[in-house]
């Protein structure tokens, strides 16, 4: 079933949002919320429908659960990330946390504990619909940030190794322009929360560190003698050329 905004060139939806979730009452409930915050919103309940969904709406988020038949969401969301760069927005159970780094290790933007507020998720949809974000970095940089055979293109979106593309989701390259345009500089995970997520985001800021590894892994960054992404002890990290 899908919820849309009515059919009015007049009418500007903030943004389409695919909530896929077997407890059909709840993804009733989320896409209720979410048209009244003005987005078109689908729905679906299984995980192959979910994929399938996710190549003809062409959503600019997805309120992922894990549990799903057909397919669990770890799955579904391995197989969103090789076609689509939306935002994955997953719902685990409390305690999960094993899930949870599982669903981040295969490309998820950020997760929302079960129970949870719709409220509180409609923000978290708002917050990510703000993005992309860079801290602050100017809209039309003059050049690429170059770190040796790092170049880091804000404008263009774009990460290079050796002149060779690099494929990240979107939360890792905003984490890795954040540190780009502020080289040297020590940024704590709050703050990279603050720019990456939203300064209202609420949950473990650790997540930082799971989004920060998968950027050293794609770029070739060993964090035991990094190159570029250093690790700040106690307080996050800062962008280096060695």
């Amino acid at each position: 079933m899908d919820i849309r905004v009515d059919d009015d060139d007049s009418i500007r939806p903030a943004g389409r949002v695919l909530v896929v979730d077997d407890e059909k009452a709840l993804a009733a409930m989320v896409a209720s919320y979410l048209v009244r915050a003005g987005y078109e919103v689908a729905q679906e309940h299984t995980g192959p429908g979910a994929v399938a969904a996710v190549r003809t709406e062409r959503p600019d988020v997805v309120v992922l659960d894990l549990g799903l038949p057909g397919l669990d969401g770890i799955e579904v969301c391995r197989r969103i990330r090789s076609s689509s760069e939306c935002y994955v927005l997953m719902l685990t159970a409390r305690g999960d946390e094993e899930d949870r780094l599982a669903g981040l290790a295969v490309g998820a933007d950020d997760y929302i504990v079960k129970p949870f507020s719709v409220r509180e998720l409609v923000a978290r949809v708002q917050a990510v619909m703000r993005r992309p974000r860079t801290g602050g970095a100017p809209v039309r940089p003059e050049a690429p940030r170059v770190y040796g055979d790092l170049e880091v293109d804000v404008a263009g979106r774009q990460v290079r190794v050796g002149g060779a593309p690099v494929a990240l989701t979107r939360t890792e390259f905003d984490l890795l322009a954040a540190l780009a345009v502020r080289p040297h500089e020590a940024m704590s995970r709050r703050r990279l929360i603050d720019v990456v997520w939203d300064p209202a985001w609420v949950g473990d800021e650790h997540i930082v560190d799971v989004h920060i590894g998968h950027v050293r892994r794609k770029i070739g960054d060993d964090p035991a003698d990094p190159r570029w992404v250093d690790t700040v002890r106690g307080v996050g990290y800062r962008m280096v050329r060695r």
